[in-house]
């Protein structure tokens, strides 16, 4: 039993590269389905705005994977990315728990920057190896993501900014 359960053999840096291309293909296919409910459960016009946003880039970032997918001659299809699956579960749940609205939106903040920060290990990853393996307009389109998932996150730094003092006094008053 390989240490992932994936029944993939990794012989090469190349191989373990197309894998992580699979599981940020798989992760990013699983947010376009996330996200909307997040933006729907959101109280705050920005962080909803800033979810229906991401649901942008993420598409956009689904067609740079197909791009490299397609030079290297792969497909990314048939692979599910259990850490982005956990990730999205959690997410599901914290809909869910009865919370006042600017806790509600704390919590789905906290949310998303889990799969930020997963995405941006696994561009980062990728980026390395593309860069290691002479890809260079793999790496391209690779950085062109990990600088959207980096401004993601910096954004909903910005937006906890404000809305995780309302929740504190949410909280307070309780």
């Amino acid at each position: 039993m390989s240490l992932f359960g994936i029944g993939e053999k990794f012989n090469t840096l190349h191989d373990l590269y197309v894998h992580l291309l699979k599981d940020l293909y798989s992760a990013e296919n699983q947010l376009t389905k996330a996200l909307p409910k997040l933006a729907a459960a959101s109280h705050s016009p920005q962080l909803k705005t800033a979810f229906e946003s991401h649901l942008r880039e993420t598409e956009s970032q689904i067609t740079r994977l197909n791009t490299i997918a397609d030079k290297l001659g792969v497909s990314l299809t048939g692979y599910t990315c259990n850490g982005m699956k956990g990730i999205i579960s959690e997410g599901s749940d914290w809909i869910g728990e009865d919370a006042t609205d600017s806790v509600k939106d704390a919590g789905l903040i906290m949310e998303a920057q889990h799969a930020e920060h997963y995405e941006m290990a696994g561009y980062g990853s990728a980026l390395a190896y593309a860069h290691n393996l002479g890809y260079t307009e793999a790496a391209t389109l690779l950085q062109q993501s990990l600088d959207e998932e980096i401004s993601q996150d910096t954004h909903l730094n910005t937006l906890a900014a404000t809305i995780n003092p309302a929740a504190q006094r949410e909280t307070a008053t309780a």
